[in-house]
């Protein structure tokens, strides 16, 4: 038997759902240019320890930043300053992703270095919040997730630009429980926000004098929407003549990531949401797994970095949390030292955590007693960050 009142309540639903994303496009298009930091006098960088493993790497991702950033510091070109609020008490407490006074906090800010987050799911001791990364780049409009992997031993140099403020993530907490036996979610992809990423990748392809641009979906099965992301993809392309484009199906694509022949072909990505995620974590095991790698949350005015692994609380639950791996966080910064304008100093800190973590590896992160606690690697960091003969080591390693 239908159930007529479920299907108009839906309706009403779904219908509220499309005025607030038609909304939407307009605000992207009538968005302000791209913030110019060589302009800026501070630079304000928040820090947001987050909550879980997320105080414990922070403090140590923030010791290498104020490091590396020393001089531009005591010439107050740069601020730092600690953003407090964004743990799951008080989240769950305001029910809400970001309380309102940490949001008006955060946008204080040019960019942010954030610890991670702890995501609420069905069955947990928590209320059904909405993910504060998704709310995060939903509200400062970051609509561009970008994770680097490189393996120079292995040829590994990829750069993946992930759509971060649709797909079915942006909408995930909005689905409907029709009835006892119907649940449906929502997938979003809009022409605005898919050019605006496949445009950001073939722009950092051609800055970069990278010669290939890869998009990833699943068009041949989710062909309206994953059909206008791949349909956008092309047409951004046409603007960008020297530039290789080519596309592949995302299972396939996990396949290819783990062929040794064909995976050293690929060098820019660009993909919707849900496979940008599922995609970089795989692509981050070559690296070293997911602690190893940091992440770039861009807008045209704001700027999010952050670890790209969650908030580990049974480490905390275990007393383990000083074991964490900071060197996520860590890269993260180093992306957020580049952003900024910076780019030799970001350099410099990536080739300290080649060698810390793939080459000489004197200290081993186990994330138990068994390894190095994160403050023992990032005192090793640090030593290497001094070591005159850093890029003459980092240059013999590479070469092999």
């Amino acid at each position: 038997m239908i159930n007529r009142t479920a299907i108009e309540k839906a309706k009403e639903h779904f219908g509220k759902l499309l005025e607030a994303q038609m909304e939407r496009m307009d605000r992207i298009k009538s968005a302000p240019d791209w913030i110019d930091y060589s302009k800026l006098s501070p630079i304000k960088i928040g820090i947001l320890p987050g909550d879980g493993i997320g105080p414990y790497i922070a403090a140590e991702a923030e010791r290498v930043l104020r490091y590396m950033l020393d001089e531009e510091l005591k010439k107050a070109k740069v601020y730092i300053n600690t953003i407090e609020g964004l743990t799951i008490e008080n989240r769950a407490a305001h029910l809400k992703a970001i309380p309102d006074d940490v949001l008006a906090e955060i946008k204080k800010y040019h960019v942010t270095l954030k610890g991670p987050t702890t995501t609420p799911r069905k069955g947990d001791p928590w209320p059904n919040i909405e993910s504060c990364n998704v709310a995060m780049r939903k509200e400062l409009d970051l609509f561009a997730n970008v994770r680097p992997v490189r393996v120079p031993k292995q040829g590994i140099d990829w750069i993946f630009f992930r759509e971060n403020t649709e797909d079915l993530y942006a909408l995930g907490p909005h689905g409907i429980e029709v009835d006892e036996d119907i649940a449906i979610d929502f997938k979003l992809i809009s022409t605005p926000g898919a050019e605006r990423i496949c445009r950001l990748a073939f722009e950092h392809a051609r800055k970069n004098k990278r010669t290939k641009v890869t998009c990833v979906t699943k068009a041949n099965v989710v062909k309206t929407t994953d059909g206008r992301f791949l349909e956008s993809f092309y047409k951004i392309a046409k603007e960008y003549p020297e530039i290789q484009a080519d596309d592949w199906y995302i299972d396939i694509m996990t396949a290819k990531l783990v062929d040794e022949k064909r995976r050293r072909e690929f060098q820019v990505m660009v993909l919707p949401n849900l496979y940008g995620d599922i995609l970089t974590d795989e692509a981050a095991e070559f690296q070293g797994g997911v602690g190893t790698a940091g992440s770039a949350n861009i807008g045209k005015q704001y700027a999010m970095f952050e670890a790209i692994h969650g908030s580990a609380p049974r480490m905390v639950k275990e007393g383990r949390a000083q074991y964490a791996d900071p060197a996520s966080m860590i890269r993260a910064a180093a992306m957020l030292i580049n952003h900024i304008g910076y780019p030799e100093k970001a350099k410099k800190l990536e080739m300290a955590l080649d060698i810390c973590g793939q080459y000489e590896k004197k200290l081993v992160i186990t994330g138990r007693p068994t390894g190095a606690t994160g403050k023992a690697f990032t005192d090793y960091l640090i030593d290497w960050l001094n070591n005159p003969g850093l890029e003459e080591t980092w240059q013999g390693y590479v070469k092999g």
